[in-house]
């Protein structure tokens, strides 16, 4: 048999971030054949993370990545048990390498992420291996990614060390907005609002219409004793929906710098300055754990 030296155990761990004894028995199992080990830890390690895949993982991290153009990004959530290990560099690190990992792809979705190559395995087989070291349920359970179409920017914010995360695009007519330092620290701007106001979608037409006649039930409720005819009271619930709109409709949200203008006049303020016209197309919001 090979002789199973530390540096031999230590360059296995280096490659698989399994523990010590496991990655020592590992070689004793291979005869010392690193690449036979790192296979054998990844088939344990499979069984051993779906042990661990039933319990519940509600602590993580939101992370984002966008390219150097701001034309391309990911924005991805992944999960763990205890809001201990969400706090570990070790798990911050893994996130991170895993966006990279994400980002660098073409993956659109998490099935499709999951197959893409990472340190000799896929990535499946890197989320698996650090639920074997860190002994904690791990789940990569989300992500979305934009690619600017025509002219604008992507751009992210990450707020509370991880628990909000926030993919942006917004886009303009003219090429030379999208570099224009005004238009950029607008962009900011509208993450900044996006994650403290948590807008359901851009305009009404993306609000979903079982929210929509919740609210409605809601009204009705409030005023089934007001004697009203039924024509009048559903008159009174459109005009009660306009604020409804307010509250969840990006557009028509109040800025949070500042509430007296909307979303809509500042981008149309903004395109004015710049003699351009300006709309988001699109955005993402995820907070760690949502139902």
């Amino acid at each position: 048999m090979a002789e199973i030296s530390a540096s031999l155990v230590k360059e296995l761990r280096d490659k698989t971030n399994a523990g010590m004894m496991e990655c020592k028995n590992a070689l004793k199992e291979t005869e010392g054949d690193v690449d036979a080990a790192i296979k054998f830890l990844r088939e344990r390690g499979a069984i051993k993370a779906a042990k661990k895949a039933d319990r519940e993982a509600k602590e993580g991290i939101v992370s984002a990545n966008i390219d150097a153009e701001s034309r391309s990004g990911v924005l991805v959530e992944v999960n763990c048990e205890t809001d201990f290990v969400a706090k570990n560099d070790n798990f911050k690190t893994f996130v991170s390498e895993l966006t990279d990992a994400v980002a660098g792809s073409d993956a659109s979705d998490v099935e499709s992420a999951n197959s893409i190559s990472k340190d000799e395995g896929s990535l499946d087989d890197f989320v698996k291996a650090k639920v074997i070291e860190l002994g904690e349920n791990l789940q990569f359970r989300r992500m979305v990614r934009y690619d600017v179409e025509g002219s604008g920017v992507v751009a992210s914010y990450i707020h509370l060390g991880g628990k909000v995360g926030v993919l942006l695009e917004v886009n303009c007519g003219k090429a030379e907005s999208a570099s224009n330092d005004s238009f950029r620290e607008l962009v900011k701007d509208l993450t900044l609002h996006i994650a403290a106001s948590s807008p359901a979608g851009i305009g009404r037409d993306e609000i979903s219409s079982d929210l929509v006649e919740a609210e409605k039930d809601l009204f009705r409720k409030q005023m089934e004793d007001s004697g009203k005819p039924p024509e009048i009271m559903e008159k009174i619930i459109e005009g009660k929906l306009g604020k409804f709109y307010s509250t969840v409709c990006l557009l028509e949200q109040g800025f949070i710098k500042d509430p007296d203008q909307t979303i809509s006049d500042l981008l149309a303020a903004k395109g004015k300055d710049l003699d351009d016209e300006l709309t988001v197309r699109r955005f993402a919001r995820f907070g760690v754990g949502e139902s």
